[in-house]
């Protein structure tokens, strides 16, 4: 005979673990094996019993059920994660999801739905309630847009420089590999000169080395060519 699953549930509602335990109780091949009402209680649980499933609410006291999820999942690295919650809010969909959450479920699922993704989650399939499909995808999209605005706005940072004209001519050269004695002699300035610019580039850019200087360089030189295509 198949070993039962496992299932812990974390909800700060009595009420609402008690008509879990009720519910899942009737199921043979899952068994609740403990409880909590908040993270920090089920921080304390989860280490020794290990659960194959944990139910997690997400407005829980203290650490919000999305928060929880890595310290959870390093305690039991084992257990799948179920948020089981009332939000039907996007950002704590994705948040969830992209925190190593198994799945995603409304309270409002039917017993038998909560069983069938408990099992689902077990073979290791990703299960969200249908009605929120759409917010999942929405919220994608956000996120995409986000990431490409961010790196836009990296690339406009890069393109502007906090350097002086002349600082930028001695960046040039040290990207091509010159040497300050080199610089003095193609800018026609003494050598004593070029490392107090290397210094001030340096420190201008938030570097430590010729090394990360042109590489600040080279990067800068890449997005000014994209944005120009």
């Amino acid at each position: 005979m198949t070993q039962a699953v496992s299932v812990f549930l974390i909800d700060d509602h009595t009420l609402m673990r008690r008509g879990l335990i009720a519910l899942l109780s009737q199921q043979h091949d899952l068994a609740v094996v403990g409880e909590a009402a908040d993270a920090a209680q089920a921080l304390r649980l989860v280490p020794e019993l290990q659960p194959d499933v944990i139910l997690l609410d997400n407005h829980l006291p203290g650490v919000k059920g999305v928060d929880a999820i890595a310290g959870l999942r390093e305690a039991s690295p084992r257990s799948r994660i179920l948020m089981l919650t009332v939000s039907e809010d996007g950002h704590d969909l994705a948040a969830a999801l992209r925190n190593g959450a198994q799945g995603y479920l409304l309270k409002t699922i039917e017993g038998h739905m909560l069983a069938d993704s408990i099992q689902r989650a077990i073979r290791g399939e990703s299960v969200v309630s249908p009605e929120l499909m759409g917010k999942l995808v929405d919220a994608l999209r956000a996120r995409d847009s986000d990431e490409e605005a961010a790196t836009a706005m990296d690339e406009d940072t890069q393109a502007l420089s906090p350097l002086s004209p002349r600082e930028e001519e001695v960046l040039g050269h040290i990207a091509s590999g010159a040497s300050n004695k080199e610089i003095a002699r193609a800018l026609e300035i003494a050598e004593t000169t070029v490392k107090i610019h290397v210094q001030h580039i340096l420190r201008k850019l938030g570097v430590s080395s010729r090394v990360q200087a042109a590489v600040y360089a080279s990067d800068r030189s890449r997005g000014v060519d994209r944005q120009q295509s």
